[in-house]
Order: C-alpha cells, then structure tokens, then sequence
C-alpha cells in the first residue's frame, strides 16, 4: 500500500489544518460533499458524546440544553468535526446510510437506507450538523439533523434489531471497556470500578462475571446512591464511598475494605480529570491500572506511580477490540436486570 493510498484510506485527504497529521490529531477537517469514492455517507439521528467531554459542556452551559447546542455547533462550524477542543474527546454517532462511495472498501457491511452505529471517535469523524433538535442532559445524547463522513478505515456496525436504538448506541459507545475488562480479570480477582456511571456499569457486570465466585469486585464513587444500584443490580460485592480526586482517600478506604491486600485491577470510568494517582494507589504491586476516562492525563499518571514507587501496570484505553460490539451487546443481553436498567433510563 502507497503513502497515498494509507492517507486516503485513513481520510488525510480530508485534514485541512495542520496539513500531514491524521484525522484524529487534526484541528480542522473538511466536511463538505461531494463525497470521495472511498467514503461512506451517513444521515445523522444521534450523537453519543462521550461522559468526558459532555460533562466539560454542561458545566461551560450552566446545564442549560441550550448552551450545550450551541457549544457543539460552534466546535462542528470551527473543526468540521465534533472535537471538543478542552477535553480532546468526541463521542460517536447512529444515522442511516445515504450513500456508498464506488471505492470504499471498510468494514462496515452496510447499504444505502442500513442503520449503523459508527464505532469511532466524532474527534476524527468528518460531520456537518444543520441543527441540533434535543440535548438530552442525562444520558450524554443530542438528536441532530445533518451528515457525517466515515473513512474506509472507520469501523462500525449495523445496528440490533432485538435493542432500542437509544439503548445500543449507549452501549456501543463505551463498547471497548467492558471487552476490555473480559480481557483483564481472570477468576478469583480483586477488581475496582473506580466511577460507576455508564462505563462503570458494564465494566462492573463484566469484572463479575469475569471474575467468577471466588473473585471480588468493588465499586468505588462519590455518590451513595450509584454504589446502592450496583450492589442491587448484582455486579459489585461491596461499595466504597470515596472521592476519587483525593487519592490518599481512596488508598486508605480500599486498603480497609481489601485488608491490606489491594486490587490486582482498577479500571477507572470517571468523567473528570485528576484521579489518575487514586487508581494507582489502589492497584496492588504488580497489578494493572486501566483509564477509559478521556480525561486521564498520561503524563500525570506515568510519573505519579513513579513518584510514588508503584509497580504497576498503567494502561490507556483503547475503545476498539476486535468483536467489542458484539461482547458488549451481548453482556446486556444476558444480564436481564442491566437490560431493564437500561431500557429504563434511555426510553424513560
């Protein structure tokens, strides 16, 4: 494969500012038609911002929908793409297909009137939005009108007729955690679930069932009420209620809940920054910290654990792994009562 066919391949050909990046670490794209051969074309219906990101806008907009709107249409106008330029993050997207380029050659298997999900980031997804219709501020999802661009390197997947659209866009969204998860825990683990918002959730049922009967799981939050529903639900053996900002907090509390003994895995689903160091301290010598929180700082957690003498594994959170949607989508499948959450709270 020619330079040239990599870059179209993996949509340079659309990076307008600075010139020779790829689409993710661009600070502008174009998204204009008509389309490039190589491209897919999607009617958008919903966005997914990430929990990161559409936490920064709430906050910015005084929890106003409005401010949230105009926020994302300013970012969309300014980068051609859905690239929060505070937290660096994006999200991801459901729409129906419009049109299939006559060379596109990615591994969505999809055709002209198809519902897809695109499985990545908004930071690199080349979109135009002529209007944004609701900014739902309790499930990080804006109904939009408009299109976005996948290259033939963006992955997606059509989506489940047997789920909600609402519900499997949740899901999708934050698909690599809990697949990851399934990659990490072995039976008999002491795992953390440092966060236990949507992420954390699927990341819980997964450690679970990962785990097995000799393993433990651990929900560590802030908020008591969001410990008390994963404890019902099943998916934690005990809650810590602790801030995860304060790391020497979280290190006393987890120290007395595991009796000194610590976590072999914590995987961290916070929002917000500054809790690097609290995974690290809770982790054992030996174990493994794992951030799919778009807000971790490497920096500060490579050089916390060194500052502080921890022998730990540090890794950052890749949202794809091979077959991610369909161990996601499965794990709620099997788990009636995640499922009725859910339902619950998307359809609500």
């Amino acid at each position: 494969m020619t330079n040239h066919e990599a870059g179209v391949r993996f949509g340079t050909h659309r990076v307008l500012e600075p010139r020779g990046v790829l689409p993710q670490a661009a600070w502008r794209l174009d998204n204009s038609l008509p389309l490039h051969p190589s491209e897919l074309l999607v009617n958008v219906e919903m966005l997914n911002v990430d929990a990161a990101s559409f936490t920064q806008m709430k906050q910015a907009a005084d929890g106003d929908p409005a401010g949230i709107a105009a926020q994302i249409l300013e970012t969309i106008a300014k980068r051609g793409k859905q690239h929060n330029p505070v937290t660096g993050s994006g999200g991801m997207l459901v729409g129906t297909v419009l049109e299939v380029g006559a060379e596109y050659a990615g591994p969505i298997d999809a055709r002209v009137g198809d519902r897809i999900a695109t499985l990545v980031s908004l930071s690199l997804t080349p979109l135009h939005l002529s209007r944004i219709t609701k900014v739902y501020l309790d499930r990080d999802q804006v109904a939009a009108e408009g299109y976005a661009i996948l290259f033939s390197s963006g992955i997606g997947v059509r989506l489940p007729d047997d789920l909600p659209r609402d519900v499997a866009l949740a899901v999708l969204d934050v698909a690599g955690a809990p697949a990851q998860t399934l990659r990490l825990v072995r039976p008999g683990m002491r795992v953390g679930i440092l966060g236990t918002g949507k992420s954390g959730l699927l990341c819980a049922a997964a450690a679970r069932k990962a785990a097995g009967p000799e393993g433990r799981v651990y929900g560590i939050d802030v908020r008591p009420d969001a410990l008390d529903l994963l404890k019902e639900l099943g998916f934690i053996h005990e809650g810590i209620l602790s801030d995860a900002r304060n790391p020497l907090t979280v290190l006393e509390a987890v120290h007395a809940a595991t009796g000194g003994a610590m976590l072999d895995v914590v995987l961290n689903t916070t929002n917000i920054p500054g809790t690097e160091m609290a995974t690290v301290l809770a982790t054992r010598d030996g174990g493994t910290s794992y951030f799919f929180n778009m807000a971790t700082s490497f920096t500060t957690a490579a050089l916390g654990a060194e500052g502080v003498g921890k022998d730990v594994s540090l890794l950052i959170g890749n949202g794809y792994v091979p077959g991610h949607a369909d161990v996601a989508l499965d794990l709620v499948r099997g788990e009636p009562r995640l499922r009725a959450f859910l339902e619950a709270r998307y359809l609500g």
